[in-house]
């Protein structure tokens, strides 16, 4: 008789505590009752992530949260960004004070497995290499046996760096720093041979320093940097309206519909734009948004291009090719499942 109380005191408890958490409300709800999307962001990289001296932000990853808030609010101003460094960023998404972290983040197996993370996919396709000085007459990675190599702790990249020497059997002293400026400052003082962070970064760093000519990329891409937007495990709801965020973007692109003429494509006859705009099937209800959750991220954000373009692009200081990064259609790796 004890035994089955046990049991049956032990069901009760699942049943209450399944309950509780059944009456927990959604990130989703959470948020659109809060009146406004939490992101945390990248506060050091131009193109990127960077807020200016009124708290603006600009970026590719911060068009992506105002990507999200349209979807949800249709208004991209709805959005807090937090200033994240590489070491915080985990904990500030696991704790919660964060809905999202968009801030150049690598989606690995042991971030998914291990810290309870999803990545909504790939936003930025990217590998690590090495920025040198010209005057050391380097013209390969594989030179660099020996060498001092400046890098930011907490990061993708302090692994790939150890790996890259050992797998070459190299031997090389790393100097760590706490964020990316740090490391750029030392490196142009003098205190490193070289700084090693993902290629877009590299050439967003040289521009930055007092003489950019003076340095120069090597060519090895020494690692596979997929980089994307990462949520909490747990609220399947969630993932699905950020993953389709992203998706949104790039299918946009891929037909034709833009910022400018978004309003025009809306009296297009292709079932394919009808469905992403809205006019055919509600396919926002399964992300717990409107029909036209699509049409609002198009309209106020653009398409993927776009944000591309004018954050990292020919629109751009930076005027970083899209390579890999172009449409599928085009050569490039971006391809985004249908809206049907």
């Amino acid at each position: 008789m004890f035994k089955m109380n046990v049991v049956r005191t032990l069901f009760a408890l699942g049943l209450m505590i399944g309950c509780a958490q059944g009456a927990q409300a959604s990130l989703l709800d959470q948020v659109q009752k809060r009146g406004f999307l939490i992101c945390g962001s990248n506060p050091g990289v131009p193109g990127f992530g960077l807020p200016d001296d009124k708290g603006g932000w600009t970026g590719f990853d911060v068009d992506f949260c105002r990507a999200v808030a349209a979807a949800i609010f249709n208004d991209p101003t709805k959005v807090k960004f937090i200033a994240l460094s590489a070491k915080d960023r985990f904990t500030a998404l696991q704790s919660g004070e964060v809905d999202l972290l968009s801030r150049n983040t690598t989606w690995t197996l042991s971030r998914e497995t291990g810290q309870g993370f999803l990545f909504a996919g790939i936003s930025y396709y990217d590998g690590q290499g090495f920025l040198v000085r010209k005057k050391l007459n380097l013209s390969s990675a594989l030179e660099l046996s020996g060498a001092s190599i400046c890098v930011q702790q907490g990061t993708t990249t302090e692994l790939n760096l150890a790996d890259f020497f050992r797998g070459n059997n190299m031997k090389y002293e790393p100097v760590n720093f706490a964020n990316a400026e740090e490391a750029v400052r030392a490196y142009e003082g003098g205190r490193c041979d070289a700084y090693t962070t993902d290629a877009s970064g590299l050439y967003v760093e040289r521009q930055r320093l007092t003489d950019p000519e003076d340095s120069v990329v090597l060519p090895e891409i020494i690692s596979k940097e997929p980089l994307g937007p990462a949520v909490r495990q747990g609220d399947d709801e969630w993932f699905n309206l950020v993953k389709w965020t992203l998706y949104a973007l790039v299918n946009a692109e891929e037909l034709g519909v833009n910022a400018k003429n978004v309003d025009e494509k809306a009296k297009s006859d292709r079932p394919e734009v009808r469905r992403l705009l809205g006019f055919e099937g509600n396919f926002g209800e399964g992300l717990g948004l409107g029909a036209d959750w699509a049409y609002r991220i198009v309209k106020h954000v653009g398409n993927y291009g776009e944000i591309f373009d004018r954050n990292l692009g020919e629109g751009s200081p930076l005027k970083i090719k899209r390579g890999i990064n172009a449409l599928w259609t085009k050569g490039g790796l971006q391809y985004a499942p249908p809206i049907r």
